[in-house]
């Protein structure tokens, strides 16, 4: 007699597309496990991801705008659910493996530094060999959570998060070797940009830094006005091109992908360095740089002792990216400013 999971692997084969990654069809993980009893490995992912220390502290990690006062301004876990969301509609309306994306959505920015591309930028100029967060986070799940031991992820899943972006980068690559390797990790990097540049403009709104009528007119006539309409176009014209390319690949039409882009430099140029914006983020520079330097000196008591045959230099950036904007700021003003004498 099957048991809950093999119920469930059966059902996914009957009803997903046979395009879907199936549960049972996982190339499985780098330490075998035993199968759960009712969970799908896919489901063991998401649920491993979703309790671990490093997907809590996301809440505390800027999105685009530091340390906001407002309650209704993005972190970066709060991208991350709007991200999973729409993974998982796109991902039911293809007939996909919506357990499988939502696993990777929930992981693909575990690896993000504090104070949003600001802090990404200067760990790269810091690091030996540079630093980009989709390469931190398989790095998170495979190295550093659960004390060094990793959480063991299925490869699916942490493929899919190291290929969720390539930054400004072609959005979605023909070439295969640059994309994920399942079409729930593709449907997770086409719904990572819908996902910022929509939430992106409707808070750059909210602050103040662009004004409704400063978005290019014939993006609003392709896209829509609104934020839930922009991405609803979005989001449709995904599913219509993906089903048009016979599910061979996840698509974007010609004209939608190109106004998608345009937003995206519209971001770049007003909002993510702005003007407005360039001082604060001179200032988080220096706060990464003047730890970073204070770290490789002192790392006792901060610094981990895994990976092993890791640098330091590699380790103290572990330990700056794993950081919450509220802990860097702290941390920074702990050990850098002058404090009364106590009696």
């Amino acid at each position: 007699m099957l048991n809950i999971r093999e119920q469930l692997e059966e059902t996914e084969a009957q009803i997903l597309s046979p395009k879907a990654c199936l549960s049972r069809n996982s190339r499985g993980r780098e330490r075998q496990e035993s199968p759960h009893a009712f969970r799908t490995a896919f489901q063991r992912d998401r649920d491993r991801i979703l309790h671990s220390k490093s997907f809590r502290r996301l809440k505390h990690k800027t999105q685009v705008f530091l340390a906001p006062y407002g309650d209704h301004y993005r972190t970066r876990l709060t991208h991350t659910l709007e991200v999973s969301a729409i993974g998982r509609t796109i991902a039911k309306a293809l007939r996909l493996n919506e357990d499988l994306t939502e696993a990777i959505a929930l992981g693909h920015d575990i690896g993000h530094t504090p104070f949003g591309h600001s802090g990404e930028e200067t760990l790269a100029k810091l690091l030996p060999g540079g630093f980009n967060h989709y390469l931190q986070s398989l790095r998170v799940v495979e190295k550093l959570e659960y004390e060094g031991k990793g959480l063991n992820l299925t490869f699916e899943v942490r493929d899919g998060i190291a290929r969720h972006s390539k930054g400004r980068g072609k959005i979605l690559d023909r070439k295969k070797e640059d994309m994920p390797a399942t079409l729930e990790g593709q449907i997770v990097r086409i719904s990572d940009v819908i996902g910022y540049v929509n939430h992106d403009i409707d808070d750059a709104l909210r602050a103040g830094i662009i004004k409704e009528s400063d978005i290019p007119r014939h993006l609003v006539g392709v896209l829509g006005r609104w934020h839930a309409s922009r991405i609803d176009r979005m989001v449709v014209d995904v599913v219509e091109s993906s089903l048009k390319a016979n599910l061979d690949r996840i698509a974007m039409s010609d004209e939608i992908m190109k106004a998608v882009v345009e937003l995206r430099d519209f971001l770049y140029e007003r909002v993510y360095f702005n003007s407005a914006s360039r001082e604060e983020l001179r200032k988080t520079e220096k706060i990464i740089r003047d730890l970073f330097a204070y770290l490789l000196a002192h790392p006792e008591g901060y610094v981990k002792d895994y990976p092993a045959g890791d640098s330091l230099e590699k380790r103290v950036a572990d330990f700056i990216a794993g950081s919450t904007d509220r802990y860097a700021l702290k941390l920074y003003e702990d050990i850098f400013f002058p404090h009364s004498w106590r009696t």
